[in-house]
């Protein structure tokens, strides 16, 4: 341990303060204490620039999330761990939304001290500052991004307190990553992990398949079946696409919140379960409220805390590392020599703004593997027409080509992209915008569907049409 580390140690007990700061001072840290919230602030105010601060939540006078907050406000890079008697969800969930990076209970073991302090000062983040992460079979998570080691911060700690948690971001940005990471760093993850995609199951079948049924309960249930609670019980089980789940039974995923427990289709008994629910989606959380496609309270029940994934073109430093990764997982999977990377292919993939994030990312690799083109590869990306950035998976209006000077190729791709953005806004319009029904109408997945509305601000236009159609 390094002697320039410097340690505030604040707390009311004077036993706790001795017993922490010789655990402390074995390992050579710079220890300064201090009995109340006040004494803190006032050192702090005064000069004192700790490296972390290990503070006490419940103290006479300002109290321990007062300080913190008040802490982030005078040395906003601070390292603040909570120290606590009792294991409080909502003081954990308060503490973590003030910045905490992390909670202890007491009485806590020198080894669970040494481990949050390694995190949190950064020296056990091998694993993930830049470095894959590997989840379970190839899935895998990478924090290279100041965003994305905050998010791999927070899912750390929100992961050791059981209480709903709402993933937010655009398609493909790793939702589901995300849940498993959370996941197993949970006391759960030795248990059952599930993810229902409430888009992709018909939703007449959706009860049924989270519920489970008797026989009888309707024609063709022949013998009981349980529902994915019951098979994630004591287990954690991922809700994707939420928004998607019809009202009558958002209803119902509101009760198993409140008092886990349902009953099957078909049944007067009641099952109780002990299930963990992270819940992710890519709508537009305040105009799902206002249109009622998402019930009030089921937000705010999911949304004990969020965790928002930025979008690839805001994270670019992961590219190249993902590029690598893509690239040694699918040679060894479609047995094949991996495909260099050269300068100018980094470079197109660098500048390109990635609409589609990980999973058009993934496509574009195996793509690149199969065909072995490297020119065709990076023409795909075509990224002088892409000068703006985020434009396109923003909701800008462009096809994804520029068709002034890129030749017979370009030419080509605009003129399917024109037309496959008509052929959308039209079956979109015919169908009132129901976008499940539009998808039927042309004959591709619901999510494919939703992927290209952003990739031609089809939404956009849209809401544009809607205003001025009003005005």
């Amino acid at each position: 341990m390094s002697e320039a580390t410097n340690i505030l140690l604040v707390d009311d007990e004077p036993g706790m303060l001795r017993y922490i700061r010789t655990l402390l001072e074995v390992d050579d840290y710079k220890v300064e204490t201090a009995s109340t919230g006040e004494e803190a602030l006032q050192r702090v105010e005064k000069g004192l620039e700790p490296d972390m601060v290990l503070l006490d939540v419940l103290m006479p006078g300002i109290d321990g999330l007062q300080t913190l907050e008040q802490l982030r406000q005078m040395r906003p890079g601070v390292k603040v761990v909570m120290l606590s008697c009792v294991s409080d969800t909502r003081k954990v969930v308060q503490a973590m939304r003030l910045g905490a990076q992390d909670y202890l209970t007491k009485p806590f073991q020198k080894a669970e001290l040494d481990a949050v302090i390694d995190q949190c000062l950064g020296k056990n983040q091998q694993a993930y500052a830049g470095e894959v992460e590997e989840l379970c079979d190839d899935v895998f998570f990478v924090a290279a991004s100041p965003a994305m080691r905050k998010i791999r911060s927070q899912a750390a700690l929100v992961a050791n307190v059981d209480i709903p948690v709402l993933l937010l971001g655009e398609s493909g940005t790793g939702k589901e990553v995300l849940g498993r990471l959370v996941h197993k760093l949970s006391p759960r993850a030795h248990r059952t992990f599930l993810k229902v995609n409430c888009a992709a199951v018909p939703a007449d079948l959706l009860e049924s398949e989270l519920f489970g049924y008797e026989a009888g309960a309707f024609t063709g249930a022949t013998h009981p079946k349980p529902g994915k609670f019951e098979l994630c019980n004591k287990g954690t089980i991922l809700l994707d696409e939420i928004g998607e789940m019809p009202p009558i039974l958002q209803a119902k995923l509101l009760h198993v919140l409140q008092d886990q427990q349902f009953s099957r289709l078909g049944s007067r008994s009641v099952i109780k379960v002990d299930v963990r629910i992270l819940a992710a989606t890519n709508i537009n959380i305040p105009e799902a409220l206002a249109t009622k496609r998402l019930r009030e309270d089921l937000y705010y029940r999911l949304n004990a805390f969020t965790l928002n994934l930025p979008p690839l073109r805001e994270r670019k430093e992961e590219i190249p590392i993902l590029l690598k990764h893509f690239m040694s997982r699918m040679a060894e999977q479609y047995a094949r020599a991996p495909l260099p990377l050269s300068p100018t292919m980094m470079t197109a993939c660098l500048e390109y703004s990635w609409p589609g994030n990980l999973r058009e990312l993934s496509n574009f690799i195996k793509r690149y593997l199969i065909l072995g083109d490297e020119k065709l590869a990076i023409a795909e990306l075509n990224p002088k027409s892409d000068v703006n950035g985020g434009q396109r998976a923003d909701g800008g209006n462009k096809t994804g080509t520029d068709s002034s000077g890129g030749g017979l190729k370009s030419l080509s791709r605009s003129a399917k992209d024109e037309a496959e953005a008509t052929a959308i806004t039209q079956a979109l319009e015919q169908t009132n915008w129901n976008r499940k029904q539009a998808a039927a109408l042309l004959k591709i997945s619901y999510k494919a569907l939703l992927y290209k509305i952003r990739q031609y601000g089809i939404a956009e236009a849209r809401s544009h049409h809607k205003l001025s159609a009003g005005a």
